[in-house]
Formats: structure tokens, C-alpha cells, sequence
């Protein structure tokens, strides 16, 4: 599901902002960006977040909107500092270069002169928790009222779903009795005047009827609509079970349409078969 969430205060005599998206993803995949100062807290960070965030590539933004006070320290690199006069002076030699090698010049080069990080306190958790907590809330708002509309989208194809069911329940007596009078008359025309076994006849029907009997798949198919709904109106992730639920409606509506041999259901079929891809697409949107 996506969402976005920011948030800043006050950390360390400076102000620090926060920012959390998350995009649609089958599992929860964190990615964080943080400053240095921010390392000690980066362990609590991720924990608070899969508690919040079961699914989704979650990223993670945090930066200085004001620099944190430091005391002035400086760390010197001399090692660095040395080989770079050294470096200078060996390319003045073999070049025939002009002019010296001056404070400025080594000031300047990169790592000679650095702020020392331990001119910054520790970042406390309890700091940056509660910025970390309205960033991610949020986040969670805005997820929330995209599941809601997702939800309802469900929730209308498992009506096509249970009104497809009701049809084909409606359909199948019809079906039966159809199919067992083709039967009879199938065997009259074999016959061609012989007298049939009635006992021997009335065992072909009975287990005819067996063979295309749906009324186990259609209890089935009820069960895990009823199921479906259930999932929707709860609270917290449903996303996995709502997936492997949307496999069984379509195993149990796959065996309908094996034994249907009637063109009415068939096309029921076809059409709830439909509806069961758009179910399933939409998952992965849903945590």
C-alpha cells in the first residue's frame, strides 16, 4: 500500500525533519537514509517500524533542516596532511613547478580538517521517537483510507462473486433434471425397443447425478466468501489470507465449471472467473 508521512522537532540544539514513504510490495522491505548523528538510534528506528508495517518497501528520510549544535571541535588528519606536502612537493619537483606549498593550500584538501563527531552529544531515541511516531501515524492515516477504498472494491467482487453463486445454485436442479432426461432418452434410442434393466438404469443415473453434483463446491465457495467478508471487516494485515483464499474460490469455481456441462453455468462461470482475476490483482495492494 502507499503513504506518505513527515514530521519534524527540535534534536540536539538543532531541528530535524523525517520523511516515510511506502509503495506496494508482497513483503516489508525497509530502506533508511539517515545522518550520521542518527546511527545510534537507527536499530529502534527499524523495530518500530515492522511493528507498524507489515508490508510494503518502506523508505526512510531524515535530515537537518537546522544543524545540531557542536562544541567546535576539530580533528586533525597529520598523517594526511604530511603526505599531501609530500605529494605536492615531489609533483612541484618533477614538473619544474612555481610557488609554495602554504597553510591554505593543505586547509583546504579534503579530510585534513574535520569536524570531530564527537563534538555532537549521542542522539537519544526518546529524541527522535516522537518525530519517527507522527511521521509514520501519518503514513498509517493515509494507508488507512486507501485500504478503505480498496476494501470496497473487494467487498463488490465478492458481490459478483456471491450473486454469481446464487445463479448457479438457482441453475443447478434445472441442470440435473435436464441431463438425467437426456440420459433416458439417450438409452431409449440404444435400445431401440429392447427392454432395459430399470435396476441396472437407475444405477447409471445415480451415479451420473453423483459425477456432476456441485452442491459440496457450492458450500465451499460459500464458506470462503463468508471468509473473505470476515478478513475485509477485521482489523491488521489480511493481505496474505485474503491470498490464499482468492486460490481456493477459484479451485472450487474451477471444478464447478469441470462439471457443469451446461452452457448457463458455464457462462457464470466465466463471468465470477473474471471477477476472482480482478480479486486477486488487487491484493498486492493490500497489506
Amino acid at each position: 500500500m502507499t503513504g506518505f508521512g513527515s514530521a519534524e522537532g527540535n534534536v540536539l540544539g538543532g531541528r530535524l525533519s523525517i520523511e516515510i514513504r511506502s509503495v506496494n510490495h508482497r513483503y516489508y522491505n525497509p530502506q533508511l537514509k539517515l545522518p550520521f548523528e542518527l546511527g545510534g538510534v537507527e536499530g529502534a528506528l527499524r523495530e518500530r517500524l515492522r511493528q507498524l508495517l507489515e508490508r510494503g518497501h518502506v523508505t526512510v528520510s531524515a535530515r537537518w533542516i537546522e544543524a545540531p549544535q557542536r562544541d567546535g571541535a576539530v580533528a586533525v588528519d597529520l598523517t594526511r596532511a604530511r603526505q599531501l606536502v609530500a605529494a605536492a612537493k615531489q609533483l612541484k619537483k618533477h614538473l619544474k613547478l612555481k610557488g609554495d606549498v602554504d597553510l591554505a593550500f593543505v586547509a583546504r584538501q579534503p579530510e585534513v580538517l574535520t569536524p570531530h563527531q564527537d563534538g555532537i552529544a549521542a542522539v537519544q531515541w526518546s529524541e527522535v521517537e516522537p518525530i519517527a511516531e507522527r511521521a509514520v501515524q501519518e503514513l498509517l492515516g493515509m494507508r488507512a483510507r486507501e485500504g478503505a477504498a480498496l476494501a470496497a472494491e473487494l467487498g463488490r467482487r465478492l458481490g459478483a462473486l456471491e450473486t454469481g453463486a446464487g445463479t448457479i445454485e438457482q441453475r443447478a436442479p434445472e441442470r440435473l433434471t435436464a441431463e438425467l432426461a437426456r440420459l433416458k432418452k439417450a438409452v431409449a434410442d440404444l435400445a431401440a425397443g429392447v427392454q432395459v434393466d430399470e435396476q441396472r438404469l437407475a444405477v447409471e443415473v445415480a451415479l451420473m447425478a453423483d459425477r456432476v453434483d456441485i452442491t459440496e463446491e457450492l458450500v465451499r465457495l460459500r464458506t470462503h466468501l463468508a471468509a473473505c467478508r470476515a478478513a475485509l471487516a477485521s482489523d491488521g494485515a489480511v493481505g496474505k489470507q485474503l491470498g490464499f483464499l482468492g486460490q481456493e474460490l477459484l479451485r472450487e469455481v474451477n471444478t464447478i465449471g469441470s462439471k457443469a456441462n451446461d452452457s448457463g453455468i458455464t457462462h457464470t462461470v466465466i463471468a465470477m472467473k473474471g471477477e476472482l482475476e480482478k480479486f486477486r490483482e488487487q491484493l498486492d495492494n493490500l497489506e
